[in-house]
């Protein structure tokens, strides 16, 4: 090797070590605040002090309330009354439906909600030193946050490049915004890194409240002094903790993932209330007693949390109606077709009109129409594959800057389990090989891929080479 080009390489492999070194002082340090504590309120999905109203074919994961404002404000429901007079359900809600006006002890179990839900905005818009205070000056679009407190004297804007929170699955973002939060049709607040849902707190304290637009996915739990109104198709994976009315038309909103059962119970004296208040979360308390589970994310041994027998029984029948899914179509409840076929020993394909993505994993329907399709992971837990496989595409084909997904472009989907314990989750995984040129020189090829949450749709991770931000793609 003559002189010049030995000079050449010294000079790459120089600059190279600076571009890593530069790319390491772009890593901003933070600090994740301490969780807000939503006390009893944490085990409704939705809660407010005026009403909750909706429109068109809206599904919901998880309790209801109102108070002090009796059930009449909750209306497009069609709430079926208990024979307790406790509760009401409908056929738009898995979980129960709580008000003032139903039978004791349901309105003092709902006035200690309403009050948990003001302490927790009052504590989560009282928190001081935050990180980083007028970002973007209210228009936080595109962005990429971490873990930390966030602090705005303005409205909060979010268009429809949507925003990303990355971080693992303790980190906590607590976001204070003195007027209104609105966010843009279409757009999508990405969770990444295992970042969850349940760890994200929206303060808002704006006269109007939230504006969540159409078809919008939106995740954490709003905190607003005022309202909120999910639009057409908008998606909540979170709470609604509203001191006004919450407003929905066709939407999707259910708890965040990792709760465990929530048992609401009129047996417990006011001394254990009051033991229970003193508890570092009282989040995942037991409350009232008519054995209504709003979400079993967790493993709890099998064994249920009354002595009634009931939730046993429940969980006896809801056992019987599952069946095995090894070939078939299968129809969601919003008309989404599903073909599953066996193309190899243990292997299944899944596919939706040209999207085929693949599978070792065990499929069940569950119910009696067939409405769901789970799998059983490794820790217990049955996982409900309600995001179909063109919705996952889409997605990652997005974050991937590729038109298709198949063989002819080496990439492939595979639904399957990733994470561990607690953290395990059913996942659509897109892997496709690129072609690089490292500082417009060296030819490279690297695997990309991307997880997308086959529950909530979430990003879950995305890894691609470390060198890739000095690099082009070549194809």
């Amino acid at each position: 090797m003559n002189k010049s080009k030995l000079n050449v390489f010294i000079f790459l492999f120089a600059l190279m070590g600076i571009a890593i070194v530069l790319s390491m002082q772009f890593a901003v340090a933070y600090n994740s605040p301490a969780t807000v504590n939503l006390g009893t309120a944490g085990n409704f999905v939705i809660l407010s002090k005026a009403g909750i109203t909706t429109t068109g074919t809206t599904a919901i994961v998880g309790n209801l309330g109102v108070s002090p404002i009796d059930s009449t404000a909750m209306t497009g429901f069609g709430l079926i009354a208990d024979s307790s007079n406790k509760f009401s359900t409908s056929s738009l809600v898995t979980g129960k439906i709580y008000a003032s006006d139903y039978t004791s002890p349901t309105p003092s179990v709902m006035t200690s909600a309403v009050s948990d839900m003001e302490t927790a905005y009052t504590n989560s818009a009282g928190r001081t030193l935050p990180d980083a205070t007028e970002l973007g000056a209210g228009d936080i679009s595109g962005m990429t946050i971490a873990p930390g407190l966030y602090k705005w004297g303005t409205g909060v804007h979010i268009d429809n490049r949507g925003v990303t929170l990355s971080g693992n699955s303790n980190d906590v973002w607590i976001f204070q915004i003195s007027q209104d939060l609105t966010v843009d049709s279409a757009a999508i607040i990405t969770l990444t890194g295992g970042a969850q849902a349940r760890n994200v707190f929206w303060q808002v304290g704006g006269g109007t409240g939230v504006i969540l637009g159409t078809t919008s996915v939106f995740n954490g739990n709003i905190l607003a002094i005022a309202g909120i109104v999910m639009n057409t198709g908008a998606t909540l994976n979170g709470r609604a903790l509203a001191q006004t009315a919450v407003t929905l038309d066709a939407n999707m909103v259910r708890v965040p993932s990792n709760l465990v059962e929530v048992i609401v119970s009129d047996e417990r004296n006011n001394s254990e209330i009051n033991n229970s208040s003193n508890s570092t979360s009282r989040e995942n308390s037991s409350l009232v007693n008519d054995s209504v589970v709003v979400n079993n994310q967790e493993s709890n041994g099998g064994s249920s949390l009354n002595d009634n027998g009931i939730g046993q029984e429940l969980s006896q029948r809801i056992e019987e109606l599952r069946t095995e899914f090894r070939y078939g179509n299968f129809t969601t409840s919003l008309g989404e077709y599903l073909n599953v076929r066996e193309i190899g020993a243990g292997i299944r394909e899944l596919r939706e009109n040209n999207i085929s993505v693949r599978t070792r994993l065990n499929l069940t329907k569950v119910g009696n129409n067939d409405s769901k399709l789970e799998v059983e992971l490794s820790n217990g837990r049955n996982a409900e594959i309600k995001v179909m496989p063109s919705a996952a595409s889409e997605i990652a084909l997005a974050r991937l800057k590729l038109k298709v997904c198949n063989e002819t472009n080496n990439c492939t989907i595979e639904l399957k389990e990733v994470g561990k314990g607690n953290d395990t989750r059913v996942a659509y995984e897109t892997q496709v090989e690129r072609h690089y040129r490292i500082l417009g020189i060296f030819s490279a090829k690297a695997q990309n891929k991307i997880q997308i949450d086959a529950e909530t749709g979430d990003v879950i991770s995305e890894n691609k080479p470390w060198w890739a931000f000095i690099s082009s793609k070549q194809d």
